[in-house]
């Protein structure tokens, strides 16, 4: 990816954009480039990310669901011996 310089960055604008920087937890660099984009049209806030994740995840059916829940019902049972 490229680097861009900016010349000329008065004081308060360093200082505003220091200032979101640290009050978002953020670096300085993702500051600039989400106002970049921004200003640009091309806000990568507003971009959902969740295709990018479908082969992590998926839909069960309802059997599949079934099956899950029947598999942890021993999980939600306190077993008092076990802590003992």
């Amino acid at each position: 990816m490229k680097s861009i310089t900016i010349h000329g960055v008065d004081e308060e604008m360093e200082n505003l954009i220091k200032k979101r920087a640290k009050s978002e937890g953020k670096s300085v660099n993702k500051i600039v480039k989400g106002l970049l984009a921004k200003a640009l049209g091309i806000d990568k806030e507003k971009y959902d990310h969740r295709e990018e994740f479908l082969d992590l995840f998926g839909i069960w059916t309802e059997d599949e669901e079934n099956r899950f829940f029947e598999g942890i019902k021993d999980l939600e049972q306190i077993h008092p011996e076990n802590w003992k």
